[in-house]
């Protein structure tokens, strides 16, 4: 008799003459282990609704002071661009799963009323890019105090889980203001066009290397600094957000990839890299540390 066919001979003996049985339940237990939980983020989201503000609209992309949705990096459809829900849903379906309900010109503030919008659509992924705004102002004291961009970003997310409590949402960082001026200033035609009131504080006086003007530079650089961590904390206490970790802030834009109109949007080449990372981010099997 084979070893395997004697233990089990031992074994049922044994339990005829005490009496007992092996429980059923035990038995059961180490026969089907219980399922692997699925995980909360979904890599291939099915819709997608875009909030935000210009960058989103694909201002200064296409055409001269207007919005150009079709190469936005979150919704478009262009395709040398690939945006985002084109890499995820495919050319039939990115026009009729995807929606594009940013605001050029939007600041945080706004983001809770395009909320409501986006939770009415039920998309599977929210992206978040907006900022921007809020620290490109004529002066340095009309920037968004950093409390309050808190504020309205939380009250955006409350808003959203209020009618889509279940979709997923890629915050993206704000992009590094101070870099953007140090890639266009070398251009003088950029420069020109800064002086119509770009983001005046930190583009206003493109060559100014004063002591003052540096200064305000370096406050509206630390402003982009503080709302990023605004948007990771926040983001981070939503088992559905996912931020970008400051890829955003840290790419390094290159004159190709700014706006031959105002050298300060991204250009066509710019949102291809925006979705780039963004595709990256969202598909990838951990969050960005």
């Amino acid at each position: 008799m084979g070893v395997a066919a004697l233990t089990a001979a031992v074994l049922a003996a044994g339990s005829a003459l005490t009496g007992c049985d092996v429980p059923a339940s035990d038995a059961t237990r180490h026969a089907s282990p219980s399922p692997r939980p699925t995980p909360v983020w979904n890599r291939s989201p099915a819709s997608v609704a875009a909030v935000g503000d210009s960058i989103t609209r694909g201002f200064d992309a296409c055409v001269v002071l207007a919005d150009c949705p079709e190469v936005s990096w979150s919704t478009g459809t262009d395709s040398e661009v690939r945006s985002l829900a084109l890499r995820l849903l495919g050319a039939p379906a990115v026009t009729e799963h995807s929606w594009n309900l940013a605001v050029s010109g939007a600041r945080m503030s706004d983001l809770p009323s395009q909320m409501i919008q986006a939770a009415r659509r039920g998309p599977e992924l929210v992206t978040v890019m907006v900022g921007a705004n809020d620290a490109c102002q004529d002066s340095a004291k009309q920037m968004t105090p950093v409390a309050d961009f808190r504020k309205s970003f939380e009250l955006s997310m409350r808003r959203l889980r209020a009618g889509a409590p279940r979709a997923q949402v890629y915050v993206s960082s704000v992009p590094d203001l101070k870099r953007l001026w140090s890639t266009g200033r070398g251009n003088p035609l950029g420069r020109q066009i800064w002086k119509l009131g770009i983001c005046a504080t930190m583009l206003g006086n493109a060559q100014d290397m004063s002591k003052r003007a540096q200064s305000r530079r370096a406050l509206v650089y630390d402003r982009v600094v503080a709302y990023n961590g605004v948007l990771k904390d926040v983001c981070a206490k939503d088992r559905r957000c996912r931020y970008d970790g400051g890829a955003v802030f840290d790419y390094r834009f290159t004159g190709a990839q700014l706006s031959h109109w105002d050298w300060f949007h991204p250009s066509k080449n710019g949102q291809g890299r925006l979705a780039e990372i963004a595709y990256r981010n969202v598909t990838a099997a951990r969050p960005p540390s």
